[in-house]
């Protein structure tokens, strides 16, 4: 059985973080080992939220303690989301030396969870930079957002932003130059495109892989988490980058779709996990590079 070992957050009432990537990974077959580094009665979208941060040494505690029960041979990928600071994103680096050091055939899906258009920067001072020079050059795969990916390629540092398709694969094999093999644009928006719709963009070594879904009039938290979770399942079964991404999009939209018709705030899991365990073939895939 496939195995992941999930460093994230996690929340009592709603889907984010490990709540909103466990759960679906689990309905694929897949044996997660949650380790959470903050534990909110919700996400933090709300305003007001309550529960404990964890201290970046108990939650390299609680990873040793994994470590100790021998099972890190059996672990077949690590996957990381929101960091909260430098000290915390040492510790996740840690746990996924050990792990490839148990496994050389194991993996790292980080998460750069950095900002977004429109927002900004979100995280702690040092994160940024912390995350460019030193988690994304040790992961095997990423999955920025669109201002994520402009800030890791160093296009917002020349002033440039990623309006077409050719700057997305100029960005996107920018930043896998320094480390990556496969990077995920989980959220593309480009002049170029058709109306209506938002993309994901697939760039492995073998090729480029795009595709389009309807644009839903929502936003909503937590979709960044299942979007990087899917696309390391359907990648380790499948090791096809544009499969992957066939399978992601089709769950995720059917997620985004659920979540619309309820009329809720929070993304609709449970009542889209048939989506979820049978991935909807839905979407065109289109190889643009390779």
């Amino acid at each position: 059985m496939t195995a992941i070992l999930s460093i994230q957050s996690s929340v009592a009432y709603g889907h984010v973080g490990n709540s909103a990537a466990v759960f679906p990974l689990q309905r694929l077959s897949i044996d997660v080992w949650p380790v959470l580094t903050v534990h909110f009665s919700n996400h933090t979208g709300y305003g007001s939220f309550r529960g404990p941060v964890l201290p970046a040494d108990q939650i390299a505690e609680v990873l040793r303690g994994v470590e100790e029960r021998g099972v890190l041979p059996g672990c077949d990928a690590v996957l990381s989301g929101y960091m909260g600071d430098v000290s915390l994103g040492h510790v996740v680096l840690d746990a996924v030396a050990k792990v490839k050091a148990a496994n050389p055939k194991a993996i790292y899906c980080c998460d750069p969870v950095l900002g977004d258009v429109g927002r900004g920067f979100f995280v702690r001072p040092g994160l940024p930079e912390f995350m460019r020079d030193r988690a994304v050059p040790q992961a095997d795969i990423i999955t920025p957002n669109q201002f994520e990916l402009e800030y890791l390629s160093g296009f917002s540092a020349q002033g440039r932003a990623v309006a077409t398709l050719a700057d997305a694969l100029e960005a996107a094999r920018t930043v896998q130059a320094t480390g990556p093999r496969i990077v995920l644009v989980t959220s593309l928006t480009r002049g170029d495109a058709p109306e209506g719709v938002i993309e994901m963009l697939a760039v492995a070594p073998e090729g480029a892989w795009i595709v389009a879904t309807p644009r839903l009039p929502i936003t909503v938290n937590g979709s960044g988490d299942i979007t990087a979770a899917l696309f390391l399942a359907h990648y380790l079964r499948s090791g096809d980058p544009g499969l992957a991404l066939g399978r992601t999009a089709g769950t995720v939209y059917a997620v985004m779709e659920a979540t619309h018709l309820s009329g809720k705030r929070e993304i609709q899991l449970v009542a889209a996990q048939d989506a979820i365990a049978n991935p909807p073939e839905r979407f065109e895939v289109t190889k643009v590079q390779g």
